[in-house]
């Protein structure tokens, strides 16, 4: 099985994308629904998010983080954003390691890795085959993050330009999804990487090479044993 990292920027349009794969029967692990899951009331980072940035970030009623309050001070603080990463990544990747574990026991050729921070972390590119990004035209994902979280134009653009410019990400990528047009452009852009990935047979290099690991720790495993027994035995 190999992996298969989808990015972009807030509000290019990963969340059709990943419709779109989930829809042809693609396993999706999404970093942001992981995200969510880490800081549940109770959770470690739930506990280290509060006594790093106070109780004031927090619903009082329900104990729940208040996302809108943290993303105001962070956005505009870069060493707090730093220290939010720090931690809520280890939790987060943690997490996605044990679903990727789950996709390969459960016989998946590939699996896609919603990571909208993938080049801003770096922590998942060693163990990525193919990267995805999904882009916009700026003024569309201004209009979007707009209508879709209600911020004012200024509130937009600061978010944006708090991530990685989305023209790097592209040159970073083996496939680009320009979603600034239809839903059938898109969807017709995807389908397309789809069945490049569909084709691929690196994932049963991958799977030679685990399972000869596999094999040889096995194999090791069991002559040490053996040797073991005979030397007790001969003494």
């Amino acid at each position: 099985m190999f992996l298969v990292a989808l990015t972009g920027g807030i509000a290019s349009g990963k969340s059709t994308v990943t419709k779109i794969f989930r829809d042809n029967g693609v396993p999706v692990i999404d970093a942001d629904a992981i995200a969510r899951q880490v800081v549940e009331p109770g959770r470690p980072a739930w506990h280290k998010i509060k006594a790093t940035f106070g109780e004031e970030i927090f619903h009082a009623e329900s104990g729940e983080l208040n996302r809108e309050a943290l993303g105001r001070i962070i956005f505009d603080d870069v060493e707090k954003r730093r220290l939010l990463n720090e931690i809520t990544h280890p939790e987060i990747h943690r997490t996605i390691y044990k679903e990727v574990i789950k996709c390969f026991f459960l016989g998946h050729n590939f699996v896609v890795l919603d990571l909208p921070l993938l080049f801003e972390i770096r922590v998942m590119l060693n163990y990525i085959h193919k990267i995805i990004t999904v882009t916009c035209e700026e003024d569309i994902q201004v209009t979007r993050l707009m209508d879709r979280s209600q911020y004012t134009e200024a509130e937009a653009k600061k978010r944006i330009k708090a991530q990685m410019p989305l023209e790097l990400k592209c040159e970073q990528s083996h496939f680009v999804i320009e979603n600034s047009g239809t839903l059938r452009d898109t969807e017709e852009q995807t389908l397309k990487i789809l069945a490049i990935l569909q084709d691929s047979n690196q994932h049963w290099k991958i799977r030679g090479v685990i399972f000869a690991t596999a094999a040889l720790l096995v194999s090791s495993i069991a002559w040490l044993l053996n040797y073991k027994y005979k030397w007790f035995s001969s003494n």
